[in-house]
Parts: structure tokens; sequence; C-alpha cells
């Protein structure tokens, strides 16, 4: 166990700020009767984790683990061991996956405890979303492999908007679109859409990716796509054609670029993703469809009122694993330790300096 705690914080309105900041040793953390201490093993940080510090208040990211005024720590997902525990149903050494902050520790209060997952209703998490605070228990001499291990965190949690995605837009019968343009096409999300929709060629869209020139080879080698273009090519696109579009970059001058390049032929314009977080906003008078964002837990919500929670996770998980089996062929994971490490990797995924063909496992 580590000699004191640490939670990596940044500034809610200058995320180029960020620190390390030290606690109590494990050992003085104070615990109530039916809660539990863990500690971080691994997590995965990616372009998304980005998206969830820039909507952080709009879309109250940064209340599941509050840091100090004016600061927030950022949500991973990844894994954790039980250290301590005053919950009579948890037990210590037992390993968790799940939603955590970047910090060594987390106090959690389990509560509908299953052998398979329960749900942290620890003080504020209680009135959150139950898609963020639901944590699976895993069982030892279980484990996954290690690759699969680490591509859980790291594009499980993507995929699963990927899915609510596809699944959105096949509800709407793709709002009419006869192509779907794909913006930040390299992007985790990105890819696992693409992936979703290729699975529907018979019926569904055609599916365009734009990407920088850098990353156009690494997209096209995905298979996922039925073109990929630069960003620069927009204008070469053929403007007759209904289309809609989805955001994971969230560059406004590019969306920008693309609704005028269609017009009224833009059915729709979905935003999902801001990890271009210090470009532009789009314009609100953009012809086209209205740019909207996408919260996925509305569909998830939906669909499990719908297919039942059992329905839902099939689903799911069945499009889950077709989509890991070729993703493994495509991510090379690296793995980085100690709070420099961490430090480095959210500076240069926050700056735009991303491998799309990399992973980033990270441990406190």
């Amino acid at each position: 166990m580590t000699a004191a705690t640490q939670d990596f914080i940044v500034n809610r309105t200058d995320l180029t700020q960020a620190r390390w900041v030290r606690g109590p040793a494990p050992t003085e953390v104070a615990l109530d009767q039916g809660q539990v201490l863990v500690e971080i093993e691994k997590f995965a940080f990616t372009a998304n984790n980005i998206t969830y510090a820039v909507a952080g208040d709009m879309l109250n990211y940064w209340a599941f683990f509050p840091a100090e005024a004016g600061w927030g720590r950022i949500p991973v997902w990844g894994y954790a061991t039980v250290v301590r525990s005053r919950c009579d149903e948890i037990a210590e050494g037992g390993r968790l996956y799940g939603y955590f902050p970047m910090s060594s520790h987390l106090v959690m209060q389990p509560e509908s405890v299953t052998p398979g997952s329960f749900l942290d209703l620890y003080q504020q998490r209680r009135e959150l979303h139950p898609v963020y605070n639901t944590y699976s228990r895993l069982q030892s001499g279980s484990a996954a492999p290690s690759v699969l291990d680490d591509l859980r965190p790291l594009l499980s949690p993507l995929y699963t908007t990927s899915f609510l995605i596809d699944d959105w837009l096949a509800d709407n019968d793709f709002f009419g679109a006869t192509q779907a343009l794909l913006l930040s096409a390299s992007s985790k999300t990105g890819f696992g859409l693409a992936f979703a929709l290729s699975q529907r060629r018979s019926q569904g869209p055609a599916v365009l990716g734009l990407t920088s020139p850098g990353n156009i080879a690494f997209v096209e080698s995905l298979g996922c796509y039925d073109s990929v273009l630069a960003y620069d090519s927009i204008a070469t696109l053929d403007a007759s054609r209904s289309t809609l579009v989805v955001d994971f970059a969230g560059d406004g001058d590019v969306l920008a670029s693309v609704h005028r390049h269609f017009g009224d032929g833009l059915v729709e314009s979905t935003q999902v993703g801001l990890s271009h977080w210090d470009a532009p906003r789009p314009p609100a008078d953009l012809p086209g469809a209205k740019p909207h964002l996408f919260f996925a837990p509305d569909q998830a919500r939906k669909r499990m009122q719908e297919w039942g929670r059992e329905g839902f996770d099939t689903r799911l998980g069945e499009s889950w694993r077709a989509f890991a089996a070729r993703a493994a062929d495509w991510i090379s994971i690296e793995h980085g330790t100690g709070p420099d490490a961490i430090s480095k990797v959210y500076s240069e995924t926050l700056a735009g300096h991303i491998n799309p063909a990399v992973g980033n496992m990270l441990s406190p």
C-alpha cells in the first residue's frame, strides 16, 4: 500500500493547469460502516477523457469525484483493488472494474451488491447516472488475457457510445441520409461507430471518414470506412447526397465547413466529442440540421426500458466482442506508471499529440 493517497487535479477553466496533491496515508482514510477503500490499479486515458473535462460542467462529469474549489478530477475507466473494507458484502482483496478518478485511491459505498456487481452510492454519486455508478466485481481466477484486460477500459466505454450512436441512428432510419460523415475518423469512438455502421452496409448509409493527413493510412487500414479523406477535402464531397455528420472532434471551423458545403442536404448533425477542446465552437447560424450533443445514457435508458437490462447487455456484449476481436489487431498498448508518466500522457493528449494506433494504460 502506498505511503500517501494522491489525486491528479486540473483547473476547470484552464485545462493546461494540472497538478498532483497528496492526501492522508491509506490506513488513515476515514471509512464509515458500509464503505470500502479501493486502490486504483490502472486506467485508460484517451481523448474521450478530455471530452469529460471540457463538458464537465455541461454534463455534470465534475460531480462524480469533486476536488478543491475551481479544480476537478477527470473520470477514467479502469481497475481497482479493495484494500480496506467496512462493508460486510465486499471482502478485501477483491478486484473491480469501473469508473474512477485519476487518483491512487477512492472511498466507495457499495449498495445493491450481487456476486458480479454493485452500485457505488457514496454521497454525491448517489444521485448520478447508474451507467457510471455500476461496478463489476471480477472473480479471482477468471481474469481475461492481458491484452483483453487492457482493451476493456481503453475501448469498451467508448464502444458503448459507438454502439448507442449506431443504434440511435438506425432507430431514426439514419434521418434519410445516404452517407454518414465521421469527423475525427481516427478517434477510438469514431472508428468504433464506423465498425458498427459497417455491419449494416446492406441497408445503412455509406461511411466516410475525415481525419488529418497523417492518420489517413491508419484509418484506411481499419477497413471500416468506404472512403477516407483529409479535412481540407470537404469541398470534393458530393453535396447532392443527403448526409448526416457525427463530430467527434469539436472543431467548429471544420463542422461549419461541412454544414456550408452540404447546406439543406445535411439532415443530421450530431456532436459527440470535444477532443479539439481549444478549437472554436461552431457559429449558431449554420445551414442544414441544427448541431446538437448526443448523450449516450439517454439512448441506453430507452433501450433498457424496451429490451430489459439483460437484453441490452446481451446485444451490447455481442457487438463489443466482435469489435474487440478486430481492435486487438489495430491497437498496441503502452503502459506508464507514476505521476510523471500520467502527467506526460495528459499533456500530450490535451495538445492533440495522439497516435491513433496506440492505447495508453496508466498506473498511479
